[in-house]
Order: structure tokens, then sequence, then C-alpha cells
């Protein structure tokens, strides 16, 4: 209702306006950012004419494209060909030459990042210093950093091709893959992304280069599908702080309780009974519940004075931030439409996308800083649509969003579920005894999870 309102005080420019001036808008930034594109494809053919497309052109138009919504390849064609890119001239080239670039630059060299993943991994590195004064550091104030870890599945290609028409629905061969991602949940950015082809591969086999990627002292925030003994020791062993749900039917011993009362408990515990399968190191199981919903929650993180029962429960409710990022990317900047069948052009789409996102969500982090309100009282949809609306008024978006926000509904009480998990007075915790021990022989269950088939990924810190 507070959107329609929005929609109703300031109605829309006319679209074809908005674009023109937002792209003109952004125009010094994607030229820094794109120019630097240009060396990995200065390969001059030994024969035949000299290129007359400059990479540079060829994925500035590309990520253009995106930020228009275009959902072919043919946009980037008639881009460069009929419309013009900024200063440069229209193209004489025929759809089917641009297609093969694309094809060509996207796929890339051997163990040599792609344009646009290199440009990706460009605007992570220049965003995270600027990020910084904006940083939540009461979220978990004992970790170097807050990642949430999950994956997504790319949506299935159309089958217009010859070779995908025979494809039922859900078959393999529809999928482009998926993304595994680390997500850095105070500052809003992706921190990690890995491309994997075989989308019904489980998510265990993604955990050896998940682990490489992360450091002592990082709290990790998993998803169910996580959930594993030999997962959780392996982090321990790194130094590397965890919180998961307690999977149901998960067997364990209590050694020590530090508080219960009704439903409301914090303990240490071993996971696992049984010789099968157990866990090594001691974690810390804490349970409550709100209404009729029971919460269990584990952790690594042993000291209930460096991490109380209620700040578990608000660290763990921010795994749904990479539910939203991964929202964003999918619904918001349209990567559910496809410009091809072929992965490696799918790729180009996906990082130029997700590099848009990166920006949108810096931009978000610097509005709610800015106004003094929590980062989720910003409408991440609204901002999409009227920072074009305000770079063609030739107005700073940030200051904008922050003076106009709250009379016009960018600015909203957010509607994520409030943290009401009990708080457990310091006086009331009993201290676990300094002889307690607790660490055994580790023992997992051994589970085929198929073959693991070659990964590309993209190392962005």
């Amino acid at each position: 209702m507070m959107e329609n309102a929005v929609v109703a005080l300031a109605p829309p420019l006319d679209q074809a306006t908005v674009t023109e001036h937002a792209v003109a808008a952004l125009e010094p930034f994607l030229e820094e950012l794109v120019g630097g594109l240009e060396p990995l494809a200065t390969t001059v053919p030994q024969a035949g004419r000299p290129r007359i497309l400059p990479s540079v052109c060829l994925w500035a138009g590309a990520l253009v494209c995106l930020l228009r919504g275009a959902g072919t390849q043919s946009a980037v064609w008639r881009l460069l060909t009929r419309t013009r890119l900024w200063s440069y001239p229209r193209f004489a080239l025929s759809d089917q030459a641009i297609f093969r670039r694309l094809d060509r630059e996207a796929q890339g060299k051997p163990g040599l990042p792609t344009p646009l993943e290199r440009l990706f991994g460009q605007v992570c590195q220049l965003l995270r210093p600027r990020l910084a004064p904006y940083v939540d550091q009461t979220l978990a104030p004992f970790a170097t950093e807050v990642l949430a870890v999950d994956e997504t599945t790319l949506d299935q290609v159309a089958r217009k091709l010859p070779s995908l028409r025979s494809l039922p629905a859900g078959a393999n061969g529809r999928f482009p893959g998926k993304l595994t991602a680390l997500f850095d949940v105070r500052r809003q950015l992706w921190y990690w992304l890995r491309h994997v082809p075989y989308v019904h591969q489980n998510e265990k086999a993604d955990l050896p280069p998940v682990l490489e990627h992360l450091q002592a002292g990082m709290l990790l925030v998993c998803d169910l599908g996580y959930f594993s003994f030999a997962w959780f020791d392996a982090l321990t062993a790194r130094q590397i702080w965890w919180v998961s749900r307690l999977r149901k039917g998960t067997s364990y011993s209590v050694l020590h309780v530090f508080y219960q009362e009704g439903d409301t408990l914090d303990a240490l515990i071993q996971l696992g009974k049984y010789r099968a399968d157990r866990c090594q190191h001691l974690v810390r199981l804490v349970s409550f519940r709100i209404d009729a919903t029971e919460y269990h929650y584990l952790t690594n993180q042993t000291d209930p004075l460096r991490f109380p029962l209620h700040e578990i429960a608000r660290v763990y409710q921010r795994r749904w931030d990479i539910e939203l990022a991964f929202a964003l990317v999918k619904q918001h900047l349209k990567l559910h439409f496809l410009w091809s069948s072929k992965t490696h052009v799918l790729l180009a789409q996906v990082w130029g996308v997700l590099l848009i996102s990166q920006v949108l969500q810096a931009l978000r982090v610097q509005i709610a800083a800015e106004a003094e309100v929590e980062l989720f009282e910003v409408s991440l949809a609204l901002l999409i649509d009227y920072v074009p609306q305000y770079l063609a008024e030739g107005r700073d978006p940030i200051q904008a969003f922050v003076a106009d926000g709250r009379r016009l509904g960018f600015i909203r009480p957010s509607r994520r579920t409030e943290n009401r998990a009990p708080r457990i007075p310091l006086t009331a915790l009993i201290p676990a005894p300094p002889d307690l021990g607790g660490e055994r022989v580790p023992r997992n269950a051994h589970r085929k999870t198929g073959a693991r088939p070659r990964t590309t990924a993209s190392t962005l810190h």
C-alpha cells in the first residue's frame, strides 16, 4: 500500500529519458572500470582485417544492456550498431559478429578470469574499503568478519535450440548450473562466488573450496544443507567460528548446563552419541521457544559471555541476507532471463548482474548510515526504481533518499521478524568447570555425494 502511494506522489518519468540520463550519469564509473578490460583481449589476429569493435566497448555495452534489463544478446548488437554507446561510433557489424565476440571473449583463456569476472572482482575490491565506515561492529564483535554461505540454482534455459528441445523440464541439460557463495553480512557484499555446472550436486561437495577462502577469526553462518560433523570439526580446527541450526533427530550428550529455565537452555554438548558418527570438538547448544515455535542453534563459540543466546539468534537471522541478495540478482535485476544456452556466455551475464547488484547494495548501506536507520528500513525495490529518476533530475540519489525517504516511503519500518530471543542475565550463568575436557576422536559416517565435476570460481578478496 505504501509503495502504491509513492508512485502516485511521484509518477515515473518517461522510461527512455530515465535510461538515457541514468546511463550518462554512470558513464564515468563504467568507463573507468571497464577501461581496464582491454588488456585481457589484446591479441591481434595473424590474418584477416583488424578488429573493428574494441573489447572495452563490447563489455560496456553488455553492462548497459544489463542495467536496462535486456533479455537477449541481440540487445547488445542493437545498442552498438543502431543506438550508439556514449561517444563510440556506431559499428557496422552483423548480429552474428557480436554473438561470436561475446562467445569467444566470455569463454576466456584457461586459468585466467573472464572480462566481467575480473571487473566484478575489481568492483568488490573498491567497495570493501569504501563501506568500512558503515560496518555494523555490534554484530558478533569477537569475529573479524561475518559471512553467510549458501547456493542458488540458475533458472532453466528456454528450449529454443534443437539440442534442448527434446529435454524435459527439470533435466540437467536445461540448467546452466548453480552458484555457491559467501556473503559479507556486515558490508552486504559478495565475498566469494563459485559456479558449479552440475545443478544437483550435493552442497557438501562444495565445502573444501569454501574452506579455502575462510580465515581464522571469521564467523560463518550455515544453512542446514551444510550440516555435517566433519565440516564443523574442520572449521573449529582452523579457528573459524560458526553458527548453525540443529538438525532434527541429531543425537548429542550434554556435558555442562550454563543456564536452563523452562524452554530456554544454554549448554555445552558433544554431537553424536554413536560410534559411527560423532563430532570431535565441544559445541554449544542454545534453545528457546517463542509462542509455539522452538528454536535450536549450535555454535563453536563456547563462551556465553562473548556470544550471548539472544546474539546467536540475531546472527542466525542475518543468514536471510544472502537469500535476499540472491533474490535481488534473480528477480529485481532479471537474471532469470538468460541470454544463451552456452555456459560461458551465461556466466558473463551472471558476473555483470552481480556487479550491478554490488553497487546497489553499497548504495543502500550508505543511505541507511546517513539517514541513521536500520539497513532493511531502506526499500531496495524502490531504490532500483527511483535512483535513475534522481539521476535524470541531476540530484545525488543518496542525498535525495535521505531527504525524501521518510516522506515518500523509501525509508519505512522494516518487515523483518524482530529478534525476540530471551536475554539470559549474566549473573544467572553457571561457569563451566576448568577440567571439563570433552574432546574425543571424531568418527564420520561416509556417504556418497556423487562425482564432483569441474567448477569455476572467482577470488574476490
